[in-house]
């Protein structure tokens, strides 16, 4: 199939490893010029490399989107770089504060939602008037099955995602008419660094291999996920990247489940 991309920018946030490492490779195999950002300049130019671009069609610019001066100043040296953007992957994002209501406090809250639904908030606003110049646009976030299936044990993250998807959909209906579409992925159990630290921490409180830890978490928490495994980043990556494309030219507003069938209602 033909998607359309090759000559296209894309800036993927998130970018050193898991899902937003793999949605970078994807789009630089189908001819996308790619900004790849994170926070750590180290640890994001080891990722680069791994890629194993052209030096004209990979960059590496780390930021930590926390603060909406650094958002800005991302923007400012993408603008430098490669110009304005065709594309936005917006995949950064943390699990946050974690156990039930009553043992997360103020601080918790805030760092959560400030990582996980202020930073693509930032980054949007920051990036937007180069998304809207070109007359051709696609956003595309990683929301979660959180979001609409949420779990008392990360309710600052379940909060954050369902905030991604509310901000998402209000958001596709105000540039579709300049050709910029905006569009939801949402994952489930996915085989990251975020999904190994989860599963190092049940292994170690369970007394139990990291295997074995698996396994009973499929089992225990998410019995609805029909394959029986995590997913792996090129899985959902594949469907980042159908969402950049030009073949979704009808598609705006969605949220895109890659989750095994997690989420149990329809």
């Amino acid at each position: 199939m033909e998607l359309g991309l090759h000559g296209r920018t894309a800036l993927v946030t998130g970018g050193d490893s898991g899902i937003g490492w793999e949605t970078a490779r994807a789009l630089l195999a189908e001819g996308v010029t790619v900004v790849l950002s994170d926070r750590d300049q180290q640890e994001l130019d080891q990722a680069a490399a791994r890629l194993d671009a052209p030096a004209d069609r990979l960059y590496a610019v780390a930021a930590d989107l926390n603060t909406d001066a650094a958002a800005q100043e991302l923007s400012r040296r993408v603008q430098e770089t490669v110009g304005d953007l065709d594309i936005l992957v917006h995949a950064a994002g943390v699990t946050g504060a974690q156990g039930t209501f009553d043992q997360i406090d103020d601080a918790g809250w805030v760092e959560t939602l400030t990582t996980d639904l202020l930073a693509p908030v930032r980054v949007t606003r920051a990036v937007l008037p180069g998304l809207r110049r070109g007359g051709w646009g696609r956003i595309v976030y990683l929301a979660s099955e959180d979001a609409v299936q949420p779990y008392d044990d990360e309710l600052p993250y379940c909060a954050a995602k369902a905030g991604v998807l509310a901000f998402a959909k209000g958001l596709s209906q105000t540039y579709a008419h300049e050709g910029l579409l905006v569009n939801c992925v949402s994952p489930a159990f996915v085989h990251t660094p975020m999904t190994d630290a989860m599963m190092t921490k049940r292994a170690s409180e369970k007394g139990t291999s990291f295997d074995e830890a698996v396994d009973s978490f499929l089992a225990e928490e998410r019995p609805h996920m029909t394959l029986g495994r995590r997913g792996e980043p090129d899985e959902v990556a594949a469907v980042i990247v159908f969402l950049c494309s030009d073949q979704v030219s009808f598609v705006n507003g969605s949220n895109w489940r890659v989750d095994s069938g997690s989420v149990a209602h329809i």
